[in-house]
């Protein structure tokens, strides 16, 4: 059992929580577009991937209708990961009860620095309900036209007292200096006298979190997990390139996939199964160890670990977790299982590949730490989180 607090982890682990799996744009876009239609206080969102289209259209028509009910609008986007987001949809959204602000705005002047990136995905509303996992607001995820080529995700939809910790987690976040978000705890909107008091499940949660190379609270409760499993340890990931103490066909990053692809050869001579999801790209990011589950918006890549903003869901219960078995299952049947043999067999040219962006890899690693340890950001004032 997980529930042990640990004193280097921002937020407590917490029961009477409900979860609910989302899997793909059909399922989690509706659901989010319609708790934004129920919003009566107020609707926060912070989003890495923003791009104009279809589903921008109906994240913004919605928010407009929101905002007209006198229902207060934040919206943190991440600047490089919403340069599709174009000026016509960025000025849509200038109107009364709506802010807009973007995380380290792309200074081309401020070299290395722009590599610090808000890759967290959430959408949180009245304090009451919150959407947490790898979506972007873009039409990959629910293209109008191909449905066949939607990305793969995992979306949880959470209600309890970790509702309370995702808008902190928000508040404190908030990228505009001098300002504080004007998001109350569920319970002050309901005229109660206890925040975060809220029981509507009996799932235990917490809210884990990566702040650049300052808070590393994801990687070790993902190690330590890994290092406690007893039956099962299965992870769904669109990158793979592990650190060393954690030792797929469609992809969005080529270069990604052949260098975490030099890690299958270990792993498969130490009894790992391997699986590529063939139908289209998997983004989706899901860790499952015996009954404990993660998901959130970090990869298994070592470059999050040194420059982004990351934020987890974790979960420790069983029913859930035969739900998120469920999934894998499902996920299974349309994978390509790679064994050893055919691995060894592999040619040549598929092995130049994983040794020379391994090599990129590793020296962009190296060299990224390097640079990291010489301009070791500052804390805020809240002191938990990094400044670009």
């Amino acid at each position: 059992m997980s529930s042990t607090n640990h004193i280097h982890f921002r937020f407590p682990w917490q029961e009477g929580n409900h979860f609910r799996l989302l899997i793909d744009g059909d399922q989690f876009f509706p659901a989010m577009l319609s708790a934004i239609e129920n919003a009566n206080h107020y609707v926060a969102l912070n989003m890495y991937l923003m791009a104009s289209g279809s589903v921008a259209d109906r994240f913004i028509e919605a928010l407009l209708r929101a905002a007209q009910r006198d229902v207060l609008i934040y919206i943190t986007l991440d600047d490089f990961g919403a340069n599709r987001f174009n000026k016509h949809d960025r000025e849509r959204l200038k109107q009364p009860n709506i802010h807009l602000a973007f995380y380290n705005p792309v200074n081309y002047g401020r070299w290395f620095h722009n590599l610090f990136r808000d890759h967290r995905k959430l959408l949180l509303l009245d304090g009451e309900l919150a959407f947490v996992g790898g979506v972007g607001i873009t039409d990959d995820f629910d293209p109008p036209d191909e449905k066949a080529l939607r990305w793969r995700e995992t979306v949880v939809e959470i209600k309890g007292p970790c509702v309370e910790d995702w808008r902190t987690l928000f508040v404190e976040s908030w990228p505009v200096a001098g300002i504080t978000p004007a998001l109350l705890p569920y319970a002050n909107t309901n005229n109660n006298t206890e925040p975060g008091t809220v029981r509507t499940g009996k799932k235990m949660g917490r809210v884990t979190l990566s702040h650049a190379a300052t808070r590393q609270e994801i990687r070790r409760s993902v190690n330590r997990h890994l290092h406690a499993a007893e039956h099962r340890i299965w992870i769904t990931t669109a990158y793979f390139v592990p650190s060393w103490r954690m030792q797929r066909e469609h992809t969005d990053h080529p270069a990604i996939r052949h260098a975490g692809r030099r890690f299958y050869y270990r792993l498969l001579q130490n009894g790992v199964r391997i699986f590529e999801y063939q139908p289209r790209f998997s983004h989706s990011k899901v860790l499952l160890c015996d009954q404990w589950s993660t998901i959130g918006s970090s990869n298994f890549d070592r470059w999050n670990l040194v420059w982004n903003l990351e934020a987890n869901q974790e979960i420790d219960d069983q029913h859930f977790a035969r739900r998120v078995q469920q999934m894998f299952n499902n996920d299974f049947t349309q994978c390509l299982e790679i064994d050893v043999e055919t691995w060894r067999k592999r040619p040549w040219h598929r092995r130049f590949l994983e040794w020379y962006w391994g090599w990129v890899d590793a020296l962009l690693y190296k060299f990224s730490m390097r640079w990291r340890r010489r301009n070791r950001p500052r804390r805020t004032s809240r002191g938990n989180e990094s400044k670009p």
